[in-house]
This record gives structure tokens, C-alpha cells and sequence, in this order.
């Protein structure tokens, strides 16, 4: 089924963040790998961030195999740089994002974030890139006990904000973030993938998305 046809008439929309909405990658791998040179040298060769991407910043540090203090003070000083570097204005916005959230203000849709991101920085990218007001409701990694993949934050997102899975669309970027949406029971469309996630419905960029709901709006004005 193509994207116009799998979004026509849903009316809310959960959103992912990083990746998705912002163009952060390069700024987290930035802030890990200046972490880890401080903390934890001896990992630092190991270290892909891409291999983790939508995972939250205490799953990547697990995963480099660190605990005790030296993983608390790595999650606390990536954080730290993280924030900055957004409070800087290192971490813009995909071209398409505020069409797309635009047009789904001004389309009737409601419009919420779902992201593995923690609430300090979640706060400061939506601040930063100013895209706070078009969300009726954020929640982040802090809100749940298991990240991406994991379905949690989706099905959390469903019984907060009581969304009806069937008149749902969630947008992400990420395998991890597809995987979580998926096994939640949503329809996903997934951006900048050269090949679909399992389960996800591909689309080359926001833009492509926007054009669905133009196209969606146009018809039913015709009607």
C-alpha cells in the first residue's frame, strides 16, 4: 500500500525526534566519543554510535560493556555535552520538519513526540529548533523503563494520550524505532532508509509525507 493511502484519515501522529525530526546523529556520536575519551579511553575504538541509533544514552553506554560509576559519570557527562552543543545550535532541523508539523496543525491532526531521548534534552532540542508548539504531548526516555526497540514507549504513548492504534501513523528513521512503533500494532512510515525495517512503510523524506497530506486535504476540498 503506498504512504498516501496508508495515512489518509488518520488523525494523530506520533512522532520520533532524533533522526527523524532533527538531524542530531552527528552531534550525539560527537558528544559520546568526547565522553568516552575522558571516561573511558579504552573503548573509544570500539564505538560506532550508528550501530545505536535510537537506543537511549544508558543503553549505549551498557553496551560498551561499562557499569559501577565510570557508566553513571559517562550517561552524565555525554548528556552534559549533548546539551551544549544544542544550547550552541549544532543540531538543526531536517529540511521538510516544519512543513510537515505545519501542515499537520493545520490539516486537524494531532501531532505528539514518542523518543528515546532523555527530558533534559529533549526540552533543549525542541526549544532550540522551536518546534515545542506543535506537540500535545512529549514523552521521552525517562518515561519508560525499556527504550527502542522495545514496544513500551508506544504503547505507553497509546493509553497516556488514549490514541486508537487504527487512527494512528507513527514517522521514525531508525530499525530501532521502527521495531518498537511496529511491534506496538502501528502503521509506520520510516524516512531516509534506503531499505524499509521490517514492518515500515518507506518514504524518501518528510517532504514526501507532507505532499501525501496536500494531496489528502485538496481532495477532500473538492469533495
Amino acid at each position: 500500500m503506498s504512504p498516501a493511502a496508508l495515512v489518509a484519515g488518520r488523525r494523530v501522529w506520533l512522532c520520533d525526534l532524533d533522526g527523524t525530526l532533527v538531524d542530531s546523529a552527528p552531534v550525539h556520536a560527537a558528544a559520546f566519543r568526547a565522553a568516552i575519551t575522558e571516561l573511558a579511553p579504552s573503548v573509544l575504538g570500539s564505538f560506532r554510535y550508528d550501530a545505536h541509533a535510537g537506543a537511549t544514552t544508558r543503553e549505549v553506554v551498557a553496551g560498551l560493556g561499562l557499569g559501577g560509576d565510570v557508566a553513571e559519570r559517562l550517561v552524565r557527562r555525554k548528556q552534559r555535552l549533548y546539551r551544549e552543543y544544542v544550547e550552541a545550535g549544532r543540531v538543526p532541523l531536517f529540511p521538510g520538519a516544519r512543513r510537515l508539523l505545519g501542515r499537520l496543525s493545520t490539516a486537524g491532526r494531532t501531532a505528539y513526540l514518542v523518543t528515546s531521548g532523555s527530558r533534559g534534552s529533549v526540552d533543549r532540542v525542541l526549544a532550540a529548533c522551536s518546534l515545542g508548539g506543535y506537540f500535545s504531548g512529549v514523552l521521552t526516555g525517562d518515561d519508560v523503563l525499556s527504550g527502542k526497540p522495545d514496544p513500551e514507549c508506544y504503547r505507553q504513548a497509546c493509553e497516556r494520550w488514549r490514541v486508537d492504534p487504527d487512527d494512528a501513523v507513527v514517522v521514525e528513521d531508525s530499525p530501532h524505532g521502527v521495531a518498537s512503533a511496529v511491534a506496538a500494532g502501528l502503521v509506520t512510515l520510516q524516512v531516509y532508509a534506503a531499505e524499509p525495517a521490517a514492518g515500515a512503510v518507506r518514504v524518501r523524506d518528510l517532504d514526501e509525507i507532507a505532499d501525501c497530506l496536500d494531496r489528502e486535504v485538496s481532495v477532500s476540498v473538492s469533495e
